[in-house]
């Protein structure tokens, strides 16, 4: 298991970094701006880690900010996006429900001169000035992290000598987080030649969904019986689909199937700790500081980098039970807020 303990190493040391450059706010005497936020919606813990993230440091930073709840919805976005353009915000923040189709929006917003950056999700458009730059985790890199755990952890367990067969619990369609993640993961799995996907289903990034989706799987794939690993694209997916895991009697995580899925949520934490989850790629939820760095910089007339990433690490359950219930004991520091203001949030759109 040394690899494997290895990646958590790397994942503490990465977290510190991460913590160290996200608790420095620009100089509170820089101009007041006024920024809009316009915001998928409410699907996930981590959404809602996220969203508390970029209003706390606006309001850090002395900015108003002008929130929309995507709901789960384009079209709403989009909306959101014009109001932001008739107020004449002087920047406008977008994290984008899905990736294509909003080239005709934010071709109003360049005509007016507003500048639009995007933020944790990405888009394609035809255009790329229309985007003034993006914030946000490499995804591909995720599924990639994901997919080598999956790869180590098999070979480790001679019962998956034959062969690992995966199920895979799909993010949002068209969202670039799902895309991305499902590129890298399926990109690197290509290199282990015993190991592959047998089935796929989609839990739309929620608990609901999760739960949901693995109930299909369940009677699609005989009770999992011949299943080695399960892939999620988030946490909060994973956990809905412990719930029908357990009600079936299956059992994941340390002795029985293993499990990998992306965010870092609070709960995930548990999951590891009680045994239940295998492994997590961390996404960290506070973007806010360069973001609006980045927004300000932007409006400064300043040259900002196509893309500021940021930093990604794999944390796994073998060895680390008493440290991850600590942690989540704790309230997650560095995270987020308290474990009951997060059991508290909303998971469905």
């Amino acid at each position: 298991m040394r690899s494997l303990k290895h990646l958590a190493l790397v994942s503490t040391l990465v977290m510190s970094f991460a913590a160290s450059v996200i608790g420095t706010s620009p100089a509170a005497a820089q101009k007041a701006l006024t920024i809009a936020f316009v915001n998928t919606g409410s699907e996930s813990g981590w959404r809602a880690a996220f969203s508390d993230a970029m209003k706390t440091e606006a309001t850090k930073e002395g900015i108003d900010l002008k929130y929309t709840d995507g709901q789960q919805k384009q079209e709403v976005q989009i909306a959101g996006i014009r109001a932001a353009i008739a107020q004449k915000v002087d920047a406008i923040v977008l994290a984008p429900i899905v990736d294509t189709g909003w080239d005709a929006v934010l071709k109003e917003a360049k005509d007016a001169k507003i500048p639009l950056m995007t933020v944790d999700r990405d888009v394609t458009v035809s255009d790329p000035s229309l985007v003034a730059t993006h914030v946000g985790a490499d995804f591909d890199h995720e599924g990639r992290l994901a997919a080598s755990f999956l790869a180590m952890a098999s070979a480790e367990d001679p019962k998956w000598a034959g062969g690992c067969s995966i199920v895979e619990l799909q993010g949002t369609t068209g969202s670039s987080a799902a895309v991305d993640r499902a590129k890298g993961f399926g990109e690197e799995l290509a290199l282990f030649p015993l190991l592959k996907i047998v089935a796929s289903q989609n839990g739309d990034f929620t608990r609901d969904g999760g739960q949901k989706a693995m109930e299909a799987l369940i009677k699609s794939q005989n009770n999992l019986k011949d299943v080695c690993a399960i892939w999620s694209h988030n946490d909060d997916m994973l956990l809905g689909a412990l719930v029908a895991l357990k009600a079936a009697g299956i059992k994941t995580g340390a002795g029985g199937i293993l499990t990998v899925s992306v965010d870092g949520v609070c709960d995930a934490y548990k999951a590891m700790a009680d045994g239940d989850f295998s492994a997590n790629v961390v996404l960290l939820p506070s973007l806010g500081v360069q973001a609006y760095q980045a927004a300000r910089d932007i409006i400064a007339g300043k040259t900002v980098p196509a893309w500021t990433k940021m930093p990604t690490s794999t944390n796994v359950a073998a060895g680390n039970a008493d440290l991850y219930q600590k942690y989540f004991a704790a309230g997650c520091p560095g995270y987020y807020g308290p474990a009951s203001a997060q059991a508290a949030a909303t998971t469905t759109p």
